[in-house]
């Protein structure tokens, strides 16, 4: 249940972020200006918790934090490639249940004091310990004594039993189980170190913190901006092209693309529905949309009647093959999104787009009917086919489509069941209580395969992100294996045996990936995503 605990931590994080680039979230002052000199604007919400890393879990917070006021022992390249940051080295043993950690010397917080390796230690451990209530614990569940400090009656200061400090630049890290992507789990902020003087006054540093990535904390006006700048003390990877950066807070994001339309807001990813579709073709911006990290299926509990066992597995197909997702992509989302071809996303490897059982993600009427046809030689389909999702997303165009192309290709009833909002709809979803197919989103947390797969398909994952209940043996073993094995591309070869097997069964259907999206003033230099969607906002420039 290791990773469940995780998991229901995930969901929370994930569609707040997709949520957020997908338009639905933050006025600023009236009469805004654009930043001036080589300063960036960017438009966000009010973070809706102070800035702690291991505390903060929606998307506005996490983009101040993440690789602007915080960095980790790794850092992530654009495209989700792994490179040393704060640790000089990090070595696994045989089977990746422990690993020790090498500091680069000389390491500092932008307030000048020192990162050791007890800067680490002691900030997983208060992040993980219950007394705390920190909203990112569950991420520490990897670690030994994760569930000693879930116990009632601790003082806040107990220690992960996992974590063994050596000197200032050595520390080890003892798992519960085998984990080969765990190196690239680091990247999550829930993994960031943090000073001492964060546990004197741990509610007064979420207004001011003090941090270790490339900008250093400013101001917080509370409702108008958050402003940093860069940190003289920062040596990492993510080396400022600007002087700073301003983060704007909006609470309507027609506003918000106002702004950057007549020149006030330099840069924003939250796109109006508004102006989503006239967003490539509109010459007031410099419009962006590449491929993202967001996956989105349609999922299919194992326990609905007529899809389990063969007769599931050949209706599964069916819905798969009667969906027409180029129509559904340039159609109706405006070409910012892309067909899916598998459960990932094109941003990681070990993406191919050609994985075995693929084809079942193609649009064919005819084999769909087909298929159809054959399961009701199984048992004869009655009743109706429904889907359900949050209606105060952007989904209803999309899920009204596909009922009419299950109907017009399998010539069954279909209809949709929009539950209000997303806090309802993921409270049902979490309690077991969506009894139809359902409107199945997902994110990383870090950049791997090994996201899309294990909180939400492993067993261990019912009862929390596995709606589904999805439970394939085959499955399970291929991820264990994964975890233990000696080398990335030796997991990554059984992360793509594992798909192949989702594949077959299709206990969700993947759908499309959506794009990442911004519109910026056009002088604007440096604009690219990293591989969450959020800017590369250290190599942003107006030179």
């Amino acid at each position: 249940m290791i990773r469940a605990i995780r998991a229901i931590r995930t969901a929370v994080v994930i569609v707040a972020a997709a949520t957020m680039l997908a338009g639905c979230g933050t006025t600023s002052d009236a009469g805004a200006t654009a930043a001036s000199g080589n300063v960036i604007s960017f438009g966000i919400g009010e973070p809706q918790n102070p800035l702690v890393p291991g505390n903060t879990n929606e998307g506005n917070g996490a983009l101040v934090l993440n690789r602007v006021l915080f960095t980790g022992l790794v850092a992530t390249k654009p495209d989700g490639t792994i490179v040393n940051e704060n640790a000089e080295k990090i070595e696994p043993n045989g089977d990746n249940t422990q690993y020790t950690v090498t500091l680069r010397k000389g390491l500092k917080f932008s307030d000048g004091t020192p990162i050791t390796a007890e800067s680490y230690v002691k900030a997983w451990s208060y992040t993980a310990n219950v007394k705390n209530a920190q909203k990112n614990a569950g991420y520490l569940s990897y670690i030994k004594g994760y569930d000693d400090l879930q116990k009632d009656g601790l003082n806040g200061d107990e220690q992960l039993s996992g974590l063994s400090v050596k000197d200032d630049t050595h520390f080890t890290i003892t798992l519960n189980e085998p984990s080969s992507v765990f190196t690239t789990v680091l990247t999550f902020m829930g993994f960031y170190p943090l000073p001492e003087s964060f546990y004197k006054d741990p509610k007064g540093f979420g207004q001011n913190p003090v941090g270790n990535g490339p900008y250093k904390f400013k101001s917080w006006k509370h409702g108008s901006q958050i402003d940093v700048v860069p940190n003289t003390y920062y040596t990492g990877y993510y080396k400022p092209k600007n002087d700073g950066i301003v983060f704007k807070m909006y609470t309507d994001t027609n506003a918000q693309y106002a702004d950057v339309q007549a020149g006030n807001l330099d840069i924003t990813s939250a796109i109006p529905p508004s102006a989503l579709k006239n967003l490539l073709n509109d010459k007031t911006v410099k419009a962006y949309s590449e491929p993202g990290p967001v996956r989105v299926a349609l999922g299919i509990p194992e326990n609905l009647k007529h899809f389990s066992g063969e007769e599931g597995k050949l209706r599964r197909k069916a819905i798969s093959l009667a969906i027409n997702r180029d129509t559904i992509t340039k159609k109706i989302l405006n070409g910012l999104a892309s067909p899916a071809t598998d459960f990932a996303s094109p941003v990681f490897k070990p993406y191919s787009g050609s994985l075995k059982g693929s084809d079942v993600l193609r649009y064919d009427a005819a084999e769909a009917k087909k298929l159809w046809d054959q399961a009701n030689d199984i048992s004869q389909w009655d009743g109706k086919f429904t889907i359900t999702y949050n209606a105060d997303g952007t989904y209803k165009e999309t899920y009204d489509a596909i009922v009419n192309q299950l109907k017009n290709t399998l010539g069954i009833d279909a209809s949709t069941s929009p539950i209000p909002t997303q806090q309802e709809y993921l409270t049902n979803a979490y309690a077991g209580k969506i009894s139809t197919a359902y409107h199945d989103i997902w994110g990383p947390d870090y950049p791997a395969v090994e996201d899309y797969l294990t909180p939400i398909y492993a067993t261990s994952s019912q009862g929390a992100r596995n709606y589904g209940k999805y439970s394939n043996g085959e499955f399970d073993d291929l991820l264990a294996k994964a975890s233990a094995a000696s080398s990335t591309d030796e997991a990554n070869k059984l992360y793509v045996q594992a798909e192949e097997i989702l594949l077959e069964d299709l206990p969700s259907i993947p759908l499309y990936n959506t794009n990442a999206t911004s519109a910026t003033v056009k002088n604007l230099k440096g604009v690219a995503f990293n591989w969450d969607s959020s800017p590369t906002f250290w190599a942003i420039s107006k030179s």
